[in-house]
């Protein structure tokens, strides 16, 4: 995008490998999704009906095979004396078996859509959730949490579970089914060879388990290097400009290097001990078999079992250990699932914003309820704030703005000046005091209706993807053409829009170059379009140079008449036309008066004053 407000993503966090509480997690993940449970069910029957379809056929196929071996030529008295075979017979299984292998495959197609189209509706509404929380979140909230780790619990977290979710509840049952029906049929067929089968898999699995283990640390370390590699390469990218100023490519290449050799050798290591998992599931399936011929045809020879017994216990074999390996990884899906869950829930859980529906409100609107221009009175009584509890930010502020009034807010970085505007605001809740518009108090009224009275221009540009037309009337319904290229007239940037492929038309997307005035501009335009009764300037003119400054300036005194305007500076002179100048440090309001009057005082304001003079100069 073109630009952004604020911090950028950052790097977000992958979902965990472990959950703390997989039970309970697990649980309040299948009460959430109570609604799909009938439809979950019912994917899960005709799961398991597909898997007991692909169970019973091999029995058919051991009757069909005896039916040919029954009509086969036998040698009697040294002459061979050719049998019937009973094609009618033949004829009927086969059928028998085409219908069970359709089944099969129809029934697991029937559940592939189903757990498909409940795993992505669960994921929908996850994300829904996630989505109305934010905007439920005080912004508090997202002062001790990063935006990276918030996107990541959308994406990669609400990913993991829908695909988990997707992936090993259907094939854990059909796993499950396969497994048990496949032994049953194993046991009613032949208890000696069903042992030596079962002994031929535990040698295997045994070996695989120990494979697991040595491999697992393997991945853990893989994926530790992974973030560190991803990490270095992202900030050295960040910062490339810097890097290479400071000559700092050496050492960037070295580090690299030894993350990237890290990431190697546990790679290596780990993808070596896992691609003999395969192979080692084809060594079990095979042994298998050559124990149940070696077996087989010894019982067969002794006449205890039929020919058609082998056949069979060849294709159970199979059966019987293809749900060994997707026990494990289904249970890895299920892990990986909680622990996404976990953190999902755990952000849903976080204490939100008080609910103020039943709040009437009474910004823009009469004694008698019709709608009204607010005036823009704002009165600051004893407000007092604080960041954390007994540590108080703003101690004591009072201070009455009159409408139309331009009131600038200077001070050193830190001072607290831009948490005066969020409190006015209401972005954050104050602890005392009160803050009011027009006599109404901003806590007795929603905070969509303080938000309503208030045009905002922030040092930090947000542009989206969308046409400049919808970036100028952002979330302001019934914005006209006419009043959006006024807007961009008055701040100098109608000529460079003209100049675009599509004019007002044209999508501001990565192809599209504005530069950081050019960003600044179409904000201040917004604000304009917005045309509400107070006006928030935080650093409004920082990203421009000076020939921009003058005519943005220029253009905000345009704005600000007959509007009350709240500005945070820091170039203090311009704001030497300011009503009230208010000078903070620390978090306490220390002078107030117009620029005369402080510079007359010979105080914090007037060192402020002369020192950028100074270093001007």
């Amino acid at each position: 995008m073109p630009g952004h407000m604020g911090h950028g993503p950052g790097r977000g966090r992958g979902p965990a490998d472990k959950p703390q509480d997989f039970g309970k997690v697990m649980g309040r993940l299948l009460q959430y999704c109570r609604r799909w449970i009938p439809a979950v069910i019912v994917a899960l029957i005709l799961g398991a009906a597909g898997a007991i379809c692909q169970i019973v056929g091999p029995d058919r196929l051991k009757d069909m095979t005896n039916e040919i071996a029954k009509g086969l030529p036998a040698v009697v008295d040294g002459q061979p004396v050719a049998g019937a075979i009973d094609m009618d017979a033949i004829a009927r299984i086969g059928w028998t078996l085409v219908a069970l292998y359709v089944g099969y495959a129809l029934l697991n197609y029937v559940q592939s859509w189903m757990m498909a189209t409940v795993t992505q509706r669960i994921a929908q509404r996850l994300r829904e959730s996630i989505s109305v929380k934010i905007n439920r979140l005080p912004l508090s909230y997202f002062d001790k949490v990063s935006y990276g780790d918030v996107l990541s619990r959308i994406t990669n977290d609400v990913d993991a579970i829908g695909q988990a979710l997707g992936q090993s509840v259907g094939s854990l049952i059909t796993s499950v089914t396969l497994f048990v029906g496949a032994l049953v049929m194993m046991f009613s067929n032949n208890v000696l060879m069903t042992v030596c089968a079962i002994g031929a898999s535990l040698i295997g699995m045994i070996v695989m388990m120990v494979i697991m283990k040595a491999s697992q640390k393997h991945f853990v370390r893989q994926q530790t290097a992974l973030g560190d590699v991803n990490g270095h390469v992202e900030e050295m990218y960040a910062g490339h400009i810097i890097v290479k100023a400071y000559n700092g490519e050496a050492d960037s290449i070295e580090r690299f290097e030894r993350y990237n050799t890290d990431l190697y050798d546990s790679g290596w290591k780990s993808q070596f001990l896992s691609g003999l998992m395969m192979p080692l599931m084809n060594f079990i399936g095979n042994f298998g078999y050559v124990v149940v011929c070696v077996v087989g045809a010894a019982l067969a020879l002794d006449g205890r079992i039929e020919f058609g017994v082998i056949v069979a216990f060849m294709m159970y074999i199979r059966l019987f250990t293809q749900p060994l390996s997707q026990f494990a990884q289904a249970f890895q899906n299920l892990q990986r699932c909680a622990a996404a869950s976990e953190r999902v829930f755990g952000f849903l859980d976080e204490p939100e914003m008080a609910d103020e529906s039943d709040k009437p409100a009474l910004l823009g609107r009469g004694a008698d309820g019709r709608p009204q221009q607010v005036r823009g009175d704002v009165e600051f009584s004893h407000v007092r704030f604080e960041y954390e509890p007994g540590k108080p930010i703003i101690r004591d502020f009072s201070a009455s703005v009159r409408a139309g009034q331009k009131v600038a807010i200077v001070g050193p970085t830190g001072a607290g000046k831009t948490t005066m505007v969020n409190l006015l605001m209401r972005f954050y809740e104050i602890a005392g005091g009160s803050i009011a518009i027009d006599g109404v108090d901003t806590a007795s009224v929603p905070r969509w209706n303080v938000h309503d009275q208030f045009s905002m221009v922030l040092q930090d540009t947000w542009v989206f993807r969308g046409t400049v037309r919808e970036n100028v009337a952002y979330a302001k319904p019934g914005v006209t053409d006419a009043q959006i290229e006024a807007a961009c007239r008055a701040v100098g940037l109608d000529r460079f829009i003209r100049s675009l492929p599509d004019g007002y038309d044209t999508v501001l997307d990565e192809n599209t170059s504005l530069s950081a005035g050019q960003k600044q501009l179409l904000t201040i335009a917004r604000a304009m379009v917005q045309d509400a009764p107070i006006l928030i300037l935080d650093e409004a003119t920082s990203s421009v140079d000076t020939r921009t400054e003058e005519l943005i300036q220029r253009a905000m005194d345009a704005l600000t008449v007959g509007r009350t305007s709240f500005v945070i500076a820091h170039r203090l002179s311009t704001i030497r036309d300011a009503d009230m100048i208010l000078v903070m440090n620390h978090g306490d309001v220390i002078e107030r008066g117009t620029h005369d009057e402080l510079l007359a005082a010979g105080g914090f304001y007037a060192d402020l004053y002369n020192s950028q003079f100074a270093l001007a100069d």
